[in-house]
């Protein structure tokens, strides 16, 4: 018996790196520094600026997926879960777009893909529970992986364990995770090694 049943991840900035610069995407929108691009998205009202600023999004994602290349240690990581029959998925607020560009990019392999036109977008547990009840998971024995607040806050809410995946600009949310790890391929000791 493992210590864990399954991984589910984020995408960018966790299994690939697509090289978004959100302080230039929020430039462009002409929206705040303080709240989240989709969030700030919902509040909008004008027809025509709701159009034009999720041209703009798309672009951003499309660009970043066409050039994404892989995390240090994703790639192998992913392949040794595959290799142990560990269910993997990913919950990401990119586009069905994007992500099937990005998948189409690096060939990414795992048992399910949920998009922010599947679900509610993250810190909502919309996906995260979607996904447990797809791959018939317990979410206490899951594993979700991120690298931003949101994904603490949505694994949290769907009764997950949080994983903060520290990659040198993101400590200050290391206080919001259950599990802190700087390397990707150290997951598999605490999928495979045994409950103590």
């Amino acid at each position: 018996m493992s210590r864990y049943d399954a991984v589910v991840f984020d995408l960018d900035g966790t299994l690939v790196d697509s090289n978004l610069d959100f302080a230039a995407l929020r430039r462009e929108l002409g929206f705040p520094e303080d709240e989240g691009v989709l969030e700030h998205l919902g509040t909008l009202s004008d027809p025509r600026r709701i159009e034009r600023s999720r041209a703009i999004i798309d672009r951003h994602e499309m660009q970043g997926a066409a050039s994404a290349t892989w995390i240090d240690g994703a790639q192998a990581l992913l392949e040794r879960l595959h290799d142990h029959a560990v269910p993997t998925a990913i919950l990401t607020r990119n586009s069905r777009a994007a992500v099937a560009r990005t998948r189409a990019t690096l060939g990414l392999s795992v048992d399910l893909i949920l998009t922010r036109e599947d679900c509610a977008a993250k810190p909502d547990p919309e996906g995260l529970l979607r996904i447990t009840r797809t791959l018939a998971l317990v979410p206490s024995r899951t594993l979700y992986v991120g690298d931003f607040i949101y994904d603490l806050q949505a694994a949290r809410n769907a009764g997950m364990v949080a994983v903060l995946y520290c990659n040198g600009r993101n400590q200050r949310f290391a206080a919001d995770a259950d599990l802190v790890v700087d390397r990707l391929e150290t997951l598999l000791d605490w999928v495979l090694a045994p409950p103590g």
